[in-house]
Formats: structure tokens, sequence, C-alpha cells
């Protein structure tokens, strides 16, 4: 039914009899209806929107991609409905307008905007030879799910930069690594000649050996984590209790939690099933992410671990009540060398997210900005309980 015989029905409205006016309103009904069923079917989000922004339409895909509610958005500007969306800077000017927008509510995702200004015709006032006009009277939005796709595109990237990465790292073992070694040795030499010397000669020397010391264990410690973040390790897998090892990684840093003033609340599924995982290098995803939660609160803090059943994946999640990420900082996270902290190495994340994915699990990073971050990890678990097979067929 499209607006030229709308306009028609409208123009005669009052010589329409009562009963052909009920039939045509009911079949306005009927096409309105089957027209917002497919429009709820589809994946895509769909908007349509006035000249001056009020929402006037949103399908379900629409209020599922932005956590909204349809009955909320209606009428509204769309600025309130789409926080943090510059709309106006979006829209062209009677163009058709494709624009990829990073969006992190509900959940961090990529969303492709694809407006197109609506025009509707009506009679024309300066009788052309059709007798209609168009006139501009809103914008129609498509919203695309376009996650999946950028990710695929990052995760060559990245794999692609890890590849320079790990043939540098051969180099940097060997040009680093090795005069750090002998300087260690020699400092060793050092102290114990120091030892010879008298008290009053000793001392000034003694603590310039130690800061060179401790300097050089810090350089040995950038290069192994450089290496460890990037170089491809072969797993010993086991069958391993991952509450027992968030526990004995909790007690390996448990001097500094105290110290921290940090409580640590852990709420531990006490059926969880085994996961068959290379026991040292799961410890030391856990390590490094207690230790950036830690680092993130304030004394009087509270750090929750808690482990769960999620479909095939073993659940283990950190909520600590830190200042979170900043949004912007959110898709740089597990860059090398991203850090936000003064001492920071920029690869404990890395390295954590390299150990999780190699065991064929995933994880992700869910940011509540100035109240905490939540770190979840999934890990793929293993059916250990015994099943009943099918009778053998003679």
């Amino acid at each position: 039914m499209n607006s030229g015989f709308l306009d028609k029905l409208i123009e005669r409205i009052g010589k329409v009899r009562s009963v052909d006016l009920e039939a045509y309103l009911l079949r306005l009904a009927d096409e309105k209806g089957f027209l917002e069923t497919i429009f709820n079917a589809i994946h895509e989000g769909v908007l349509v929107t006035g000249l001056s922004g009020e929402v006037n339409y949103l399908n379900r895909g629409a209020c599922d991609m932005f956590g909204l509610q349809r009955e909320q958005c209606m009428g509204r500007p769309i600025g309130e409905c789409l926080r943090g969306i510059a709309w106006a800077d979006l829209l062209g000017v009677g163009k058709v307008v494709s624009r990829d927008v990073e969006i992190f509510y509900p959940q961090h995702r990529f969303v492709n905007f694809y407006i197109e200004p609506i025009r509707l015709e009506k009679p024309s006032a300066t009788r052309q030879k059709d007798g209609y006009e168009s006139e501009p009277v809103g914008y129609a939005v498509i919203l695309r799910d376009i996650t999946e796709t950028r990710r695929s595109t990052e995760e060559t990237i990245h794999s692609e930069r890890l590849s320079a990465l790990t043939l540098l790292a051969a180099g940097v073992a060997h040009e680093i690594g090795n005069p750090l070694n002998s300087l260690h040795i020699h400092m060793q030499l050092l102290e114990r000649k120091l030892r010879r010397l008298p008290e009053a000669l000793r001392g000034d020397l003694q603590s310039a050996v130690e800061v060179a010391k401790g300097e050089i264990q810090r350089l040995d410690s950038i290069v192994q984590q450089f290496l460890g973040a990037i170089r491809p390790t072969q797993l010993e897998l086991r069958l391993e209790n991952l509450n027992t090892l968030l526990r004995e990684s909790v007690d390996f840093l448990h001097p500094e939690i105290l110290d921290r003033d940090i409580r640590v609340d852990a709420l531990l599924r006490t059926d969880l099933p085994l996961a068959e995982v290379d026991r040292t290098q799961i410890k030391q995803a856990f390590f490094n992410v207690i230790k950036n939660a830690l680092q993130a609160m304030l004394p009087g803090g509270v750090l929750q671990i808690e482990t769960a059943l999620e479909g095939p994946f073993l659940r283990i999640t950190f909520r600590d009540t830190g200042g979170g990420i900043p949004a912007a900082n959110m898709s740089h996270v597990f860059e090398p060398y991203f850090t936000t902290k003064k001492n920071g190495s920029g690869l404990g994340l890395l390295i954590v997210r390299r150990i999780v994915r190699e065991h064929g699990g995933e994880i992700d990073l869910v940011s509540h900005e100035g109240e905490g971050l939540e770190c979840i990890i999934r890990l793929p678990q293993r059916d250990q309980r015994a099943r009943l097979l099918p009778p053998a067929e003679d």
C-alpha cells in the first residue's frame, strides 16, 4: 500500500463508506503487523527516525544490540537512547552514510551504521509531470554487528605482529641475555672481593653493587617476560583441579595481599570438574590477573574469585573494586607494551591471553569505569563422567 494510495484515500475519506473504511484500516493494520514481524525476525537492527532525530520505530534486533526497551525509546531523540553516539556526526546531509562505531554497552562490540534519508511522495505544488514530488521525512538506520569480522581482521594483524616479534625474540635472547649473565657473574666476583675490604671502605661500594645487581635482574625479568609473551610453548597437559591452582596462586601472593590490605573472597564451586591444563602456565595466568587486580585497588579493596560451569566451559571470574579501564583503552589492553602503570611492562595480559588461547579457551574483560573490572577466563572442560555405551550388535 503506497503513499499515493494513502493520499488519495485521505482526500476522499469523506466519501468512503464506513464499511469500506473499516476494511482499509484492517488491511493497514494487517500490513503493519506483517512488516513488524519481518523486521523483528532479522538479526540486523532497524531504526527509523524523524528529521530531528526522534525515534519512530526500532525492531527487536536494535533493542538487543543496545539493551533498549522499545516503549521507552519511541518519540525520544536517538541521542538519548544511544548514549555516547554522536548522531549529528553520523548524518550526511541528504546522503547515504556508512560508518563503523565502537560501543561498550551492554557489551564491547563494533557496529556498522548504514543511514539513508527517507523521502515520501506528495502531490506537487509546482505541477510536475507525474504530479508528485519527494519530501524528506526522516532517516532509516540499519545496524549491523561487525564484531566478528573486525576481530578476525585484528587477529590476522596480531598474528603477523607476533610472527615478527618471534623472529626478534631469538636475537633479543642472544644479544641481551648473554651479556646480562656475564654482568651478573662479574657482580658476584666483585661482591666477594668487597667482603675482604675493611668495613669503612665497603659500605658505599656494596650499595652500588646491590643497585647494579637489582637493575640486572630487572632487565633479565623484562627479557624473560618478552620471550614468555610471544614464544610458542609445548603444553604439558594433566588433569588438574582449578580451585586448587587458584588457592595456590592466592597463597603465593598472600604477603602482598596483606600489605595492600585487600580482602579476597573465594566463591569456588565444590563440584567443579577437573581441567586438562598445563599446571605451571595456568598458574602463571592466574598470578598475572590477580597481580593486576591487586595493583588496581586501594587499601580496603575486595577481590572476588569465582569458579562456575558455563556450558562446555569452566569459567573463572576475577572481580576487583579498582577503577576499571577507561573506554578509550579497552581496545588496546592486549597490545604488546600497552600499559597505564608507571612501572608496568605491558606484557601481563598478553601473556595471559596467549596461555588461555593455547588451552583452547578465551578471556574477556568487562570494565565498570570507576567501580572495578571483571576478568573472565573460560577453559574447555573435559567430561570425565562414566557413560553407558550402547549394546554391541551381534
